[in-house]
């Protein structure tokens, strides 16, 4: 019999709970890193289904230009924030401050 190969949802979760406090990554590198390069649609979907996992840190998963997109996905409209703010994230008008600088790059700080 063979092992059961872990689903896209577990692969995208596995690498969203390394993502550390205070940082953000987005829905495209997390596709690209998994080797899925049109999976960014797909990487929203496993975060919208994340939500009300405690395990899973889907607050840092952000839209390519640091837009807080997921936000509706929270049980409040401003959690999200909330939750980036406690880490030390600034955000203005839904969007991450200096988001280079906070950018987690999965290919970068995952690489072998």
């Amino acid at each position: 019999m063979k092992p059961e190969k872990p689903n896209y949802f577990d692969l995208v979760y596995q690498v969203v709970r390394l993502i550390p406090s205070g940082r953000v990554t987005n829905y495209g590198a997390i596709a690209h890193y998994l080797g899925i390069k049109s999976g960014a649609r797909m990487v929203g979907y496993a975060m919208n289904a994340a939500h009300t996992m405690t395990d899973v840190p889907a607050h840092r998963v952000v839209n390519s230009q640091g837009l807080l997109t997921g936000k509706g996905h929270f049980s409040t409209p401003t959690e999200m924030q909330e939750l980036l703010e406690k880490e030390g994230v600034k955000i203005e008008k839904d969007k991450v401050q200096n988001f280079e600088n906070v950018f987690w790059n999965p290919d970068e700080e995952l690489a072998l």
